[in-house]
């Protein structure tokens, strides 16, 4: 199946380009607000987080006044991102230099570090690294005013959420109220804690937040051209599909499924050698760095493989440390993982991630995605490539197949649009001049709250991220559900799940701001003459014409079943269609009264009521609806 998203960049050099304190792009936005006391950096993999947060930390120290930094990693293996680093050699005023005894993230038991952690709060020392977990456990035994007059970095900051059992949203939220610590959250998930909040709305607010988005990453590359998304699709065992697109060409990060996911055969290790007697012949395996050689059984071809599904300590730091230390191309070919080499984990050759399984998690696949996406001279195009169960028509489990090929459908398209370029809408009658990127719409409302504001600049992908894992979403992707109650009825619901600060008038101006945004992202711009051209679910709208009401009359989701329809064969669709149709979200009143004008005009136009056994989905949707008008009025006496 060919890709359903090929993004092509400009390669204009600039996101990778320094000034002249040595900063690159990202890097010299973010410490423009360095003297912020809480700051939210939101960039994609690759774009310099960590050295960014090194100039933060160096500047609050030596011209803030604080004493000391602390810089807390989801797993060991990230710690290598923040080592020593001649800063002062390409322009910086200082040098950042961690003692070997305040790098925590080494092997050794919680207990000793977090004893080492408390140990560094008492020193002289400036700079501690350490990794989630041990800075929960030393601050467990702590009054929240011992880091009084510390910036406190936390790394991949999805890992935080509001939810009362997630121990580092509580350290957070404590180490807020109850000291004057200075904080720099850093994720390049764009999807902050997923379906879960990250921060509450209050907590959010106090934080300065610095958006470098994918595009301008991806756009200022100097080797890279283009980033393809795809989705294949297999029955039976994954073992035996994933031959045909495991590439051993391309230098690969392999993801196989959780043993508790439903792609899994509950047999990790078997699974690994499975792909590696694909592949060929295994030569022998190195007892120093771990390495496994591969000799490809198609031409003979020495491959080098890592293994990290391997559970054993011993062996799991021999890979590791030699993945930390690699910088040759011919280091390494293959990496299989499970739950490792997902997000900070560094190898610019990688030009391919394969992933087995639904991913639930949008910030997993943006992290996984993100470890292709580096710049290397031995790259130009870079591959994200997930391989999906299609479901059986006579599977019983058909069901969770077709939610999970759906929502892993709906997740590529919301990628699409996370690696494009950003636009800004605007209302028609707007007075100030259009500037370029920037698109007028008739009846749109303008943005007057500061908070849509600001969740339209920073967070719009994280709300479309909750709408597309919304249930009644995925099944309304299927074009059964009339546009208008997709974004008139489902998508203001989810809004005011997500931001229950916004009043009325706020959570309408953003409803028109995500709907114009997926919608008009989701179709495809053409010019013809002097005129452009707007394709939206296989109608062309002149872009001089777009108006909210308009756009309203449009599923923005519409698209992925209309992929998945020429995904798979006749009897399989059937199956999918029958699922979903199982599943139909129940009939609200909000839903009836919007559909009631439609069944009138369905009346008058073939002169009938609209069948419940109707082969189009839209038609048996205005005949429950009419159904259900009926109940009411009946129930009233009306």
């Amino acid at each position: 199946m060919p890709d359903l998203i090929n993004v092509t960049y400009a390669q204009n050099g600039q996101s990778k380009s320094t000034n002249e304190m040595g900063m690159r792009e990202m890097q010299a936005r973010a410490y423009e607000h360095r003297t912020e006391p809480y700051l939210l950096l939101k960039a994609p993999p690759a774009s310099g987080k960590s050295r960014a947060l090194m100039f933060l930390a160096l500047d609050k120290i030596h011209h803030q006044g604080l004493e000391r930094a602390i810089i807390a990693v989801p797993e060991r293996s990230i710690g290598g991102s923040f080592a020593s680093t001649p800063l002062s050699d390409f322009g910086f005023f200082t040098d950042w230099t961690i003692p070997v005894h305040c790098n925590l993230c080494t092997p050794g038991g919680e207990g000793s570090k977090a004893k080492a952690f408390r140990n560094f709060l008492n020193s002289d020392d400036q700079l501690l690294v350490c990794t989630h977990s041990t800075l929960r456990a030393a601050a467990a035994e702590l009054d929240k005013t011992a880091l009084n007059g510390c910036l406190l970095a936390i790394d991949e900051f999805h890992h935080v959420s509001t939810n009362q059992d997630n121990r580092l949203g509580e350290l957070l939220r404590d180490v807020m109220a109850e000291s004057d610590t200075h904080i720099v959250a850093m994720t390049g998930s764009y999807f902050r804690g997923d379906s879960e909040a990250v921060l509450t709305p209050e907590d959010e607010a106090q934080f300065k937040s610095v958006t470098y988005n994918y595009y301008e990453q991806l756009n200022g590359y100097e080797h890279l051209k283009s980033l393809g998304i795809g989705y294949h699709f297999y029955q039976g065992r994954y073992i035996t599909a994933i031959g045909k697109v495991l590439d051993t060409d391309k230098k690969t990060i392999l993801h196989i499924p959780n043993v508790n996911a439903g792609e899994s055969t509950k047999d990790k290790y078997a699974e690994v050698d499975a792909i590696l007697d694909l592949i060929g012949d295994v030569v022998g395996q190195d007892e120093d760095t771990g390495v496994i050689t591969v000799k490809r059984q198609t031409d003979g071809r020495l491959l080098k493989v890592a293994d990290l599904v391997n559970d054993d300590p011993l062996s799991r730091d021999k890979i590791v440390n030699y993945l930390r230390e690699m910088d040759s191309i011919d280091d390494m070919d293959l990496i299989i993982a499970l739950g490792m080499a997902k997000e900070g984990f560094d190898w610019s050759f990688c030009e391919h991630a394969l992933t087995v399984g639904y991913r639930g998690s949008l910030t997993e696949v943006i992290q996984i995605i993100g470890r292709c996406t580096r710049d290397s001279d031995n790259k130009t195009h870079a591959q994200f490539t997930n391989l999906i169960a299609q479901p059986d028509a006579e599977d019983e489990n058909v069901r969770i197949s077709v939610n999970n090929m759906l929502k892993a459908i709906t997740c590529s398209l919301l990628m699409e649009q996370v690696m494009a370029p950003v636009i800004k809408f605007k209302p028609k009658d707007d007075p100030d001049d259009p500037k370029p990127g920037e698109l007028r719409i008739k009846g749109l409302k303008g943005i007057t709250s500061k908070r849509v504001k600001q969740i339209v600049e920073d967070d719009i992908n994280d709300l479309k991220a909750a709408i597309l894992q919304d249930d009644d979403i995925t099944q309304a992707t299927a074009g059964e559900i009339d546009p208008e109650v997709v974004n008139q009825i489902l998508i203001p619901k989810i809004i005011e799940r997500k931001y229950p600060d916004l009043n009325e008038s706020e959570r309408e101006e953003l409803r028109q701001h995500v709907v114009v945004d997926s919608v008009i992202k989701g179709g495809e711009i053409e010019e013809k003459g002097d005129k452009r051209f707007l394709r939206m679910a296989d109608r062309f709208i002149n872009i001089d014409d777009l108006s909210i009401d308009l756009i309203d009359q449009i599923n923005p989701f519409q698209r992925a079943y209309e992929i998945l329809s020429k995904s798979v064969n006749a009897p399989t669709l059937k199956a999918i269609q029958n699922c979903i149709a199982s599943q139909r979200i129940k009939m609200s009143d909000d839903e009836a009264v919007l559909l009631f004008p439609k069944i009138k005009e369905f009346f008058t136009k073939h002169g009938r009521e609209p069948s419940l056994t109707a082969n189009a989905p839209l038609e048996m949707r205005m005949a429950a609806a009419l159904v259900h008008i009926k109940r009411i009025r009946k129930e009233r006496g009306v």
